[in-house]
């Protein structure tokens, strides 16, 4: 069985360090705490659950953290979480099993990154990160800001899922911070970093500078296509917000430059459409979005209400609005059948047991 080191660095987490650790500590068989300058008691609770605690003066630079923490570890593989972050029961099991399985030959373990929930709490955002990786590999962590390890080598991609509950907010202007730090000090952003920046402006209302941002990182040619994809759907967003929807369209059309269609743009498609009542080219986009698969390996964000639930929800819409009631109401039980307890869908029931029946 393999041994593991999960490295971590932290900052002012008292509220989320222990529910994390508590996870996750019968789990891996070292753990190690890189201190980014903590004024609360993160570093007592740390202490509860690990001897190697380590101060790391903060530099604005993440990856010079996290390769610190790396630095540390004694186990087979290095493990990553945010203080954030949690294992859940669920996932604990499949862990453990990974864990006692695992070929050593395996260079990254890729495993589900889920951020975005439903009122249930099933999850509706999610995406791969590199997880668990050799540390005889000799990976290294690059970016100041989003830092990434580019897997390499032999791959498994996990059922196992890490799941990222916030209980309070980041510094909203840390990143763009950064970043224009970064810039000032003369550094030329990689492909990746102009990505994310460009996202920080959107993030910060800067519509014009991301446009142009966004414009640059595409036409350099340069970039992962992943980020290409969603950087034509920021952009589109960017262009939303200024009021220039002829922009946002040809913007959300130019991804498909880059790969076959996304569910996720496919329904932002769909939206422009039925925004400006041309209903059939609306149920069009909405069919297309209901009938892409998933590609969860591809590395990309995903919506997983993209996939079904929103595009039948929308779906509805459109037949409703051209007077079609069978048809609006067959929708609404497609979406019924995602998610069988959603209020949406419970009141459009309603809605269509007293139009049908009157």
């Amino acid at each position: 069985m393999v041994t593991i080191s999960l490295c971590m660095i932290v900052k002012n987490e008292e509220d989320v360090l222990a529910r994390c650790l508590a996870s996750v500590q019968d789990l891996v068989d070292e753990i190690i705490i890189a201190d980014t300058g903590s004024t609360d008691a993160t570093k007592e609770i740390a202490a509860k659950f690990t001897d190697h605690l380590y101060d790391f003066p903060w530099i604005d630079d993440f990856s010079a953290a996290r390769n610190f923490a790396f630095s540390k570890a004694s186990m087979d593989y290095c493990m990553w979480l945010d203080a954030d972050d949690i294992i859940t029961d669920q996932d604990r099991t499949g862990f453990l099993e990974l864990k006692q399985t695992l070929d050593p030959d395996t260079d990254v373990v890729m495993m589900k990154y889920n951020t975005g929930f439903d009122a249930n709490g099933t999850p509706t955002f999610s995406y791969y990160r590199e997880r668990l990786l050799k540390r005889a590999a000799g990976f290294v962590w690059q970016g100041a800001v989003h830092e990434v390890i580019t897997p390499r080598g032999t791959l498994l991609y996990s059922g196992v899922a890490v799941t990222h509950h916030k209980l309070h907010p980041s510094d909203p202007d840390r990143n763009l911070r950064i970043f224009e730090k970064l810039l000032r000090e003369g550094k030329t952003l990689c492909p990746r970093e102009q990505f994310y920046y460009a996202r920080e402006l959107y993030y910060h209302a800067q519509y014009e500078r991301a446009i142009q941002v966004f414009h640059a990182f595409l036409n350099d040619g340069a970039g992962w296509v992943e980020n290409n994809i969603d950087a034509c759907q920021h952009l589109a967003y960017c262009y939303y917000k200024l009021g220039k929807r002829r922009e946002a369209l040809d913007a959300l059309f130019s991804s498909f430059r880059y790969d076959t269609p996304r569910a996720e743009l496919c329904c932002d498609i769909g939206k422009h459409f039925l925004d400006c009542g041309s209903y059939q080219q609306a149920i069009y986009w909405y069919e297309t979005a209901a009938s892409r698969n998933k590609n969860d390996h591809a590395g990309g964000f995903v919506n997983q209400d993209c996939y079904g639930y929103i595009p039948y929800l929308q779906l509805c819409v459109c037949y409703d609005r051209l007077g079609d009631l069978v048809q609006a109401n067959d929708y609404n039980e497609r979406a019924g059948k995602e998610k069988p307890d959603d209020s949406i869908v419970a009141k459009n029931r309603l809605y269509f047991l007293e139009k049908m029946h009157t």
